[in-house]
């Protein structure tokens, strides 16, 4: 008869326990660490580019925030100065770089909307209704815009929320 060879089975452990063996594959060598710090003191993951600005460049970038950020000129011409300002950039930086030509559009298509939604609450105020909406247009119209121009910093194609595309 032919006896067969018994192989220990391995000893359980207990829960939240890891073998010796997983502890010292899951530690990175101590020459590898600093080099890693070294890369992330060079360019931290919070001013990483975009997934989608690899193909746009520094300047198209800019210039889109600068598009989204131009709706700031209604603090100083009120009413059609958030309009004209987007506008005014989308037209002039929009044959050199597309990603502007696109969110160029975004922006006076938000800003002419903006404008829209306030008329309509500064005429509800009559009915007390736009004491509560007009600032709430005013707020939201001031995030969305900041909102869009990181974002657009960052090469990410942005599309507004509630936002009537007259232009597109």
């Amino acid at each position: 008869m032919a006896k067969k060879e018994e192989t220990p089975e391995p000893a359980e452990k207990p829960e939240g326990e890891t073998p010796v063996e997983e502890e010292v594959s899951a530690e990175k060598p101590e020459s590898e660490t600093p080099a890693e710090e070294e890369v992330s003191a060079e360019k931290p993951k919070v001013v990483q580019e975009g997934p989608g600005s690899k193909e746009l460049d520094k300047d198209a970038r800019m210039w889109a925030m600068i598009c989204h950020l131009a709706a700031l000129a209604g603090l100083v011409v009120p009413v059609v100065g958030c309009i004209v300002g987007p506008l005014v950039v989308w037209q002039i930086k929009k044959e050199e770089f597309p990603f502007v030509d696109e969110q160029g559009k975004e922006a006076v298509n938000f800003q002419i909307s903006m404008l829209i939604y306030g008329i309509v609450a500064g005429l509800l105020c009559f009915a007390c209704v736009g004491v509560v909406l007009l600032p709430a247009v005013v707020i939201f119209d001031f995030i969305f815009m900041l909102i869009a121009a990181v974002k657009a910093n960052d090469g990410y194609h942005y599309r507004y929320p509630l936002s009537i595309r007259f232009i597109k």
